[in-house]
């Protein structure tokens, strides 16, 4: 009979006798066909055992690791003993999603990177046994959360991305009637609209919005604030507002060339795509087309693993610094290249060739050598001279990153203070310099993850929440 370490007394060192387990994986021919996701759940004998490696340390480092501080090992403790209902009401505690942060966090940057497991057999996967023990939950009846009374105070949120949706959700358990403004017609923010199926089926997206309507949650969409509405009119209706409109002012391409036709930012790009929203835009198509994607974060990981589905003959990502010192996903980018994805690491396009009818034809670039550390702590790039050459390209993806997008000038949301970058200042309870207005996410802390967009919007409502019982101490 084969020996199972969580059944006895042995099971503070069943990470010596069980290797870690990465979640059933779809083969990279078949998933290219499709956008469903390319992972499945374990079965409940294989999430038990993953979950007994956890060695339960006096000091987790997993949880410290987390931006939301999950309460990691209590509920790893709970799936070991195949309690998996009460593992995922300790999951939800902390997190406001927490079937989706599994999906499309880098583990391998934050809980899993910290875990103290980290021997030839491998990290706890807690990324895996979060995501099944939470949809263990709901296909077993979970569903809302239960809600205070209401309280009689209107809060409003701009914005029905990660920070928008958290802030909601703690708002209503605590007694508010909240109402969500979303400039686009689908809620979810860059949950539904940028980020692939592959990584994030639509269906898990709208089972979490459908929550949030249960939980009393009213959605306007089409509805762009500062615009359609004013800040001021807000202020007038609603006790206080909450800005978690994202960043999505996208970093531009400064080269020779630019203006070529076949020259895309890469969230067009991915919204027309991978959501069932319309863009007023001409079909982007990459069908039987080379395809170069310049950068090296998560958003360049999306567009070549998008580009593969949509037909791209070769898909390339051209990065200016080594892949140690790339911040996309590791898993994406053995995700990518499992799909056919090249990448040419210290890699930096000078121009960009044309032909005739002004498409272009080429990437021109040079090679680059790692330098000094920078401010952040990374090896500043440099050219290699001579070393120029190109890349055929019959369509550039720019994938640069992302900025805040300015508040209107002419609308009372330019009052709102703003960093030398553009990203809204707020104080330690995220609350902006205009009274009763906070702020979360990207547009705090420029592009992020969807982890700390949650955080902001949690600490947010809990900001939001002080600020009016100061207004209303009888409350």
């Amino acid at each position: 009979m084969e020996h199972d370490p969580t059944k006895t007394g042995q099971a503070r060192y069943a990470w010596r006798e069980i290797s870690r387990a990465d979640p059933p994986k779809r083969a990279a021919n078949e998933r290219i066909t499709d956008f469903h996701e390319i992972y499945s759940l374990f079965d409940e004998a294989t999430i038990r055992e993953q979950a007994s490696r956890c060695v339960q340390c006096a000091e987790p480092t997993c949880v410290q690791g987390c931006p939301l501080n999950n309460r990691i090992p209590e509920w790893l403790a709970l799936a070991a003993e195949g309690k998996f209902l009460a593992a995922a009401e300790i999951s939800r505690a902390t997190s406001n999603m927490p079937e989706i942060c599994p999906r499309v966090c880098p583990q391998e940057r934050l809980c899993e990177g910290a875990c103290v497991v980290n021997s030839a057999s491998g990290t706890i996967c807690i990324g895996a046994i979060e995501k099944f023990i939470n949809e263990y939950a709901f296909a077993h009846g979970a569903g809302p959360d239960t809600c205070a009374a209401r309280n009689g105070l209107r809060v409003a949120v701009i914005g029905s991305g990660p920070g928008g949706l958290a802030c909601a959700d703690e708002l209503t358990k605590l007694g508010y009637a909240v109402t969500i403004f979303e400039s686009q017609q689908l809620p979810g923010g860059l949950l539904m609209n940028g980020i692939p199926s592959f990584k994030l089926e639509k269906s898990v997206v709208e089972r979490r919005v459908n929550i949030l309507r249960q939980q009393g949650v009213e959605f306007q969409m089409g509805v762009t604030v500062g615009k359609d509405v004013g800040l001021r009119e807000l202020l007038n209706k609603f006790s206080a507002v909450f800005l978690g409109i994202g960043a999505q002012q996208a970093k531009p391409l400064d080269v020779p060339g630019a203006d070529l036709k076949g020259i895309w930012q890469a969230l067009p790009f991915l919204i027309q795509k991978n959501a069932p929203t319309a863009l007023d835009l001409p079909p982007l198509s990459v069908a039987g087309k080379r395809v170069v994607v310049l950068g090296g974060g998560d958003t360049a990981m999306d567009c070549l693993r998008t580009a593969v589905r949509c037909g791209a003959t070769e898909t390339v990502c051209a990065y200016r610094r080594d892949l140690a010192n790339m911040p996309g996903s590791r898993k994406e980018y053995a995700n990518a290249l499992e799909e056919g994805a090249k990448f040419l690491f210290l890699t930096n396009p000078i121009c960009l060739e044309g032909n005739a009818n002004g498409e272009v034809a080429a990437a021109r670039c040079v090679r680059m050598e790692l330098g000094e550390p920078d401010a952040t702590g990374r090896r500043k790039p440099r050219p290699v001279k001579g070393s120029e050459f190109s890349i055929p390209a019959d369509v550039i993806l720019v994938a640069y990153g992302f900025d805040p997008v300015p508040y209107p000038a002419g609308s009372d949301l330019a009052r709102i203070a703003v960093n030398e970058w553009g990203a809204t200042k707020v104080d330690e309870n995220q609350m902006t310099n205009v009274p009763g207005v906070f702020a979360g996410g990207d547009v705090v802390r420029g592009p992020s993850l969807v982890v700390h967009a949650v955080r902001d919007g949690r600490k947010a409502a809990a900001g939001i929440h002080r600020f009016l019982s100061k207004q209303s101490p009888g409350r």
